[in-house]
C-alpha cells in the first residue's frame, strides 16, 4: 500500500490496511501533529490534508489513503519556512494547552487555499467543527486574519 505523505511517497504492508490512519502516522512515520481526541472524527484533533481537503485521520483507514496524497501538520512547512498560518500561530501567540492546534491550523489552511476570497466569517464557521476548549478563539481569528491577509500579498506579488 503506498501514499504520498507530506510530499514524498511512502509505503506500508498491506497487512495494516485496515489500521487507522492517525495511529500509522503516529505510531509507523513519528509525526506528532494528528492528535487522538474523540476517536470519532467530531473534535479536529487528528486533521490532515487529503488531497487538499480536511479530513479526520482517527475515522479513516489506510485503505481510504492508498494512492492518495497526505499532508500532516508537519508537511506544511517548506524550504525551512513556515506556512503563513503556522507563522501567524506564532505571532499572535494562539498556544495555549496546544491539543486543538493541529486541528485548528490544517482547517484554517485548507479553508483558505480552496476559497482565498472567503469571508472572515465563512472561514471562522469552516473551522468552528473544531473543538478548543481553552479559549483562544479570539486569538485563532486574529492568526487566520493575519495569514489570510499574507497568503492574499503573497498571491498578488505572484
Amino acid at each position: 500500500m503506498k501514499f504520498e505523505l507530506n510530499h514524498k511517497i511512502v509505503e506500508v504492508p498491506d497487512s495494516q490496511n485496515d489500521y487507522r490512519l492517525l495511529w500509522v502516522l503516529r505510531d509507523h512515520f513519528n509525526l506528532t501533529g494528528p492528535k487522538f481526541g474523540c476517536g470519532i472524527g467530531e473534535c479536529g484533533a487528528c486533521s490532515v490534508h487529503v488531497n487538499g481537503d480536511v479530513q479526520r485521520s482517527c475515522s479513516l483507514t489506510l485503505k481510504d489513503v492508498d494512492g492518495q496524497q497526505v499532508i500532516t501538520l508537519e508537511g506544511l512547512s517548506t524550504d525551512e519556512k513556515l506556512h503563513p498560518v503556522q507563522q501567524a500561530w506564532i505571532n499572535e501567540n494562539v498556544p495555549q494547552c496546544g491539543y486543538c492546534q493541529n486541528g485548528q491550523i490544517m482547517t484554517a489552511v485548507a479553508a483558505i487555499e480552496q476559497s482565498p476570497a472567503l469571508s472572515k466569517t465563512e472561514i471562522y464557521d469552516a473551522m468552528d467543527g473544531v473543538r478548543c476548549r481553552c479559549g483562544t478563539q479570539k486569538r485563532i481569528k486574529a492568526a487566520v486574519d493575519e495569514a489570510r491577509t499574507v497568503i492574499a500579498r503573497e498571491a498578488s506579488n505572484g
